[in-house]
């Protein structure tokens, strides 16, 4: 059963989950994640509030996961993890023990597939899905699905998307304030180099049926899930919902425009 969220927690359409145990480091990524065992007996990649990046990362983890399941792709789980300050002081690894001390409180939790395993290099897929997932990044800007870092996991069969942190770039530049949607609406997106990059034809094919699945009140429904303590105010948009309103606002511009989309090769 899960622990009762603390002050600030997840919405209730994104489980919060006490961490019971941290198990080890995934060394692969800059920012540390670790696999972490929860009170409901579940196993889960933690993505930690406190890495470098910051919170604005698991922003970007929840809202491109809640697209690309709309959008008919296979992404893992998520929840919110409640990291107990105790947990640290069990840690002898001092880098994981400083990530942990300032990760306390709520962080991003997704869904371990045991067996999966990563897609190393050039891949194809069936039913469109290829697609589908390179639709979604030139959506959302997403500059890390490359055939070196595909980002992407093979389970039982069945092609999952994973690692959307490297979206929604343009909140990386709220420092000052709440930037134009504009520009972000109308900022290309480089195809070069993307592991599905022979789909971009398909993907053309499929804008109509795909943007169809997507709007104001989806977007609204994504941002829903980020919990209150990731969304850390800006000029302009001081409290959680007025940024959240913000997010909505630079997705319905780039949905509305097809400056992002990329020609397929002649």
């Amino acid at each position: 059963m899960s622990a009762t969220a603390r002050p600030g927690a997840a919405p209730a359409g994104l489980p919060t989950v006490a961490v019971t145990r941290y198990v080890t480091p995934l060394r692969e990524g800059g920012s540390l994640p670790g696999v972490v065992e929860g009170d409901d007996l579940g196993t889960y990649v933690c993505k930690f509030r406190g890495a470098g990046q910051g919170a604005k990362v698991l922003v970007a983890e929840v809202v491109v996961s809640g697209l690309a399941t709309r959008l008919g792709l296979r992404t893992p789980r998520l929840v919110v993890l409640d990291l107990d300050p105790e947990l640290a002081r069990y840690e002898a690894d001092e880098e994981v023990q400083d990530l942990l001390n300032a990760s306390v409180g709520l962080n991003l939790g997704i869904d371990f597939l045991p067996g999966s395993f990563g897609v190393d290099g050039q891949v194809t897929a069936a039913d469109d899905e290829g697609a589908r997932v390179l639709w979604l990044d030139a959506f959302t800007a997403n500059v890390d699905r490359s055939w070196r870092n595909p980002n992407l996991l093979m389970w039982h069969g069945d092609l999952w998307v994973i690692d959307h942190g490297a979206s929604l770039y343009f909140h990386h530049g709220w420092r000052s304030g709440v930037t134009d949607p504009a520009r972000f609406a109308a900022q290309p997106w480089d195809v070069g180099g993307h592991v599905f990059e022979t789909c971009t034809r398909r993907a053309r094919e499929l804008d109509e049926e795909l943007s169809a699945l997507l709007g104001p009140e989806v977007f609204t429904e994504v941002l829903a899930e980020v919990p209150d303590v990731w969304l850390e105010p800006v000029p302009g948009a001081e409290t959680p919902d007025a940024l959240r309103a913000a997010y909505v606002d630079f997705l319905t511009a780039r949905l509305g425009t097809r400056q992002w989309l990329p020609e397929a090769a002649s």
